[in-house]
């Protein structure tokens, strides 16, 4: 995948120890699911602003970094335990547990669908109204914690509705890194994924081999980890097929070379097929 050209002296001071690369901040993203009467198997996507400093005009599953008050204690919660999801995805029990709460809280931020319910099985099945916009926009400014939207509402994190899907590393050259980590979930029964995301300009329920071909076609701007999401997601007919997949999550971090004077990200070469070149 060619590069913008002025990545060429990143690379070369990043490859000579002249520039240290930044490091990568943990981030969670999750892909919400649903099965439509006549498109089946879909995903909700939103368009990044292009005002955005980081992938601006790109298609992007919901999600962010993990907020320092993720990992809270006191939180309640029902599913896979954060050991559980440390094995998952090869993380410390205080990051799988960071990452858990992150990929719930930024789903509810930029989407308002939330995977919690008032107990251990059951979920929220309306977040539409006015309470519900306030707590939302408590959680953006950071006058509220995730742990204490969940308290206040009586709430229990619904670890049980996620599954762990991927994990891919930002490059070194890139001067803003995440680590992140990729759930899957279906859209719960009655909740309804809004354009509520300052972040986005635009969001859409795709089905993921349309989506993925219109990347391809260079129609859709996406980065390498979304369009390999995107390609596996569409070998599955339903939402219970892709949460009964098995996974074994594997990190992935793209590399960046010179060749001939201009700037190329490597693919990781088992997943390298997924991306247009050019």
């Amino acid at each position: 995948m060619k590069l913008p050209a002025e990545f060429v002296g990143r690379i070369e001071e990043i490859g000579a120890g002249r520039a240290e690369p930044p490091p990568a901040r943990d981030a969670a993203t999750v892909v919400v699911l649903r099965d439509h009467d006549r498109h089946g198997l879909q995903a909700f996507m939103l368009r990044r602003a292009r005002s955005m400093a980081f992938a601006p005009g790109a298609y992007v599953f919901p999600g962010g970094s993990v907020d320092a008050r993720d990992g809270e204690a006191e939180l309640a919660w029902s599913g896979p335990s954060p050991a559980e999801w440390a094995a998952a995805f090869g993380a410390s029990e205080t990051v799988a547990r960071e990452l858990v709460c992150a990929a719930v809280r930024e789903t509810f931020e930029e989407t308002l669908v939330l995977l919690a319910g008032p107990t251990a099985g059951t979920v929220v099945d309306d977040t539409r109204g006015d309470a519900w916009e306030a707590d939302r926009q408590a959680l953006l400014d950071r006058s509220q914690s995730f742990g204490g939207f969940l308290d206040k509402r009586g709430l229990v994190l619904r670890s049980d509705l996620l599954r762990p899907w991927a994990h891919w590393i930002t490059p070194k050259i890139e001067p803003r890194r995440y680590d992140t980590r990729f759930f899957v979930a279906a859209i719960p029964d009655g909740q309804r994924a809004r354009d509520v995301s300052t972040e986005a300009d635009q969001v859409a329920w795709v089905r993921p081999a349309e989506a993925a071909e219109r990347a391809w076609a260079g129609e859709l701007a996406m980065l390498p980890p979304t369009l390999a999401t995107l390609t596996e997601l569409a070998e599955y007919a339903t939402v219970a097929d892709v949460l009964a997949a098995r996974r074994e999550v594997v990190a992935y971090e793209p590399t960046a070379e010179i060749v001939d004077g201009e700037a190329w990200l490597v693919l990781p070469e088992d997943v390298a097929h997924f991306y247009p070149t050019g």
